[in-house]
């Protein structure tokens, strides 16, 4: 099955930003360096992340890279990494750790569709959401799509 992972470029700072990354989700991160690599590379670019990986407990995976001399780095754009599920102390946990030193554009709130969602832009400039589903809530979406897929096969 594919599987969608982000993936984030900073100017020079991605070594930093996993490392947090790594602290807020926990989980295994694995760094390659320009200077680890056998790509020709400017010397002053060898402590720049070629590629790092974050593999979570929870089957998370983010990946980044710093972006090397001579090329052009436009920032974070109009994209956000979404994170979504019932589990409320983690994911509560996760929300005060990205939002702190960065900016809150939503507050963590109920919605009207419940439970409760918030919106961030960490001190990276990475932007964030963060969905706290009412467990009720994706009990009934579960049921909603048991019903779709025995509706589907009846046809």
């Amino acid at each position: 099955m594919p599987v969608l992972n982000p993936y984030l470029t900073f100017r020079d700072s991605a070594r930093e930003a996993m490392e947090f990354y790594r602290s807020v989700f926990g989980g295994e991160l694995e760094i390659e360096t320009f200077g680890d690599s056998e790509l020709d590379h400017h010397p002053d670019d060898a402590d720049l992340v070629l590629h790092a990986v974050l593999e979570t407990p929870e089957g998370m995976v983010l990946m980044a890279s710093d972006t090397p001399s001579g090329v052009p780095y436009e920032g974070p754009g109009g994209h956000s990494v979404s994170i979504s599920g019932d589990e409320e102390e983690d994911l509560s946990e996760w929300w005060e750790a990205l939002s702190e030193g960065g900016t809150i554009t939503l507050p963590l709130s109920e919605p009207d569709w419940g439970g409760l969602f918030g919106m961030c832009t960490d001190r990276f400039g990475v932007k964030w959401m963060i969905s706290i589903l009412d467990e009720e809530d994706d009990d009934e979406d579960e049921d909603d799509l048991d019903d779709d897929v025995e509706e589907d096969e009846e046809e």
